[in-house]
């Protein structure tokens, strides 16, 4: 068996094809006991693949999957000891909420006072006691998810694969749901495998995000990391909203990297493998400051603001530079008191971050 500080699971040099399109190349990915990993990025990108092949619902044609210890890169999804939840759910409809609950357990050979007991303990974990004799279609939609994931925690697996398991609930629940999941892992610390397309979903709920894109890892790291520190243009558009800046890296000081940009001189960070010839850099408008006099930042350019837009306890500006629109988020009442017109634009060289071509 593995410790908290040992890798659960190992993907190891994993490739699945199917017919002539290549859903994964090589991968390869350690997942540690206890960790909450989502894997994100838009259709088609692998992410519901790899979570088939944790769960035994595809085999790879090349590599290996070592889960606690054990290669079950063979095994079918009943030799494993995983468990999955569904977009869907997969309720049993007719069965009540104690029935599709013991459902696993009587598969495993139980005995009746164990499972009773099992259940029991679930219930009041995931405050389903009151609902145990009523049917799926008798529950809210965030009772319903509390009621698969006690029928998928029942078997006590290692690893627990969710396939988007929120999709179907309304923005508001889907909220609520989100907080409560991420305390439910954090009280059972189980290994959660997250699969997502909905960036704001993964930032909220993740230890950990693998941004994946035509097969590969893109990116792996924790959402600060992901969103202050992209790797590459991908992941800074993918993950939130940003200003990509075209100029040329043109020099390193110790861990910044100057950027010349139509004829000014910027202090950068450069992320992790990015070289000397990096073109593009990211810049989130949330880490933009807009004032009427020069601001004491690393790096400061003059504009003129062209449009601004409401968002309620924040505000949007389009500011003109050069040609390129750079966009900055301030509180409401400072940018309604901004002028159209010239503009001071600031920002510290870690907020600007070059990127991989």
């Amino acid at each position: 068996m593995t410790d908290a500080r040992d890798p659960i699971v190992r993907i190891e040099g994993v490739t699945k094809a199917f017919g002539s399109f290549t859903a994964l190349h090589e991968m390869n990915l350690s997942i540690a006991s206890g960790e909450f990993v989502t894997f994100l990025g838009p259709s088609g990108c692998g992410k519901s693949t790899t979570l088939r092949i944790l769960g035994g619902f595809e085999t790879p044609n090349t590599g290996r999957v070592i889960l606690d210890g054990q290669d079950v890169t063979a095994l079918p999804p009943n030799k494993r000891n995983v468990n999955m939840v569904f977009q869907d759910y997969a309720l049993f409809p007719n069965m009540t909420v104690r029935r599709n609950i013991a459902f696993g357990l009587e598969l495993k050979g139980m005995g009746k006072a164990a499972i009773a007991a099992r259940i029991s303990e679930l219930a009041s974990f995931l405050e389903l006691t009151a609902y145990l004799d009523r049917r799926p279609d008798q529950l809210s939609g965030g009772q319903r998810q509390r009621v698969a994931l006690a029928r998928a925690l029942a078997p006590d697996p290692a690893l627990l694969l969710l396939d988007e398991p929120l999709g179907a609930l309304d923005a508001k629940l889907r909220g609520q749901v989100q907080v409560e999941l991420k305390a439910i892992q954090r009280r059972t610390n189980k290994t959660f495998f997250f699969v997502t397309h909905d960036q704001e979903e993964a930032l909220t709920m993740s230890d950990r995000i693998v941004v994946m894109n035509k097969g590969r890892i893109e990116q792996d790291g924790t959402p600060e990391d992901l969103y202050f520190r992209p790797a590459s243009r991908f992941v800074a558009e993918f993950i939130g909203e940003t200003n990509l800046l075209t100029g040329q890296a043109i020099g390193r000081d110790q861990d910044v990297t100057g950027f010349d940009w139509q004829g000014n001189r910027l202090r950068a960070i450069a992320s992790p493998g990015v070289g000397a010839t990096a073109t593009t850099a990211s810049l989130r408008p949330e880490r933009v400051q807009v004032a009427q006099e020069r601001p004491g930042t690393d790096n400061a350019v003059q504009g003129r603001v062209v449009n601004r837009l409401f968002k309620g306890h924040r505000m949007l500006l389009d500011v003109a530079v050069g040609n390129t629109v750079i966009q900055a988020y301030t509180d409401t009442d400072r940018g309604r008191a901004i002028e159209d017109g010239p503009v001071w634009l600031g920002w510290n060289a870690n907020s600007l971050t070059l990127l991989a071509d």
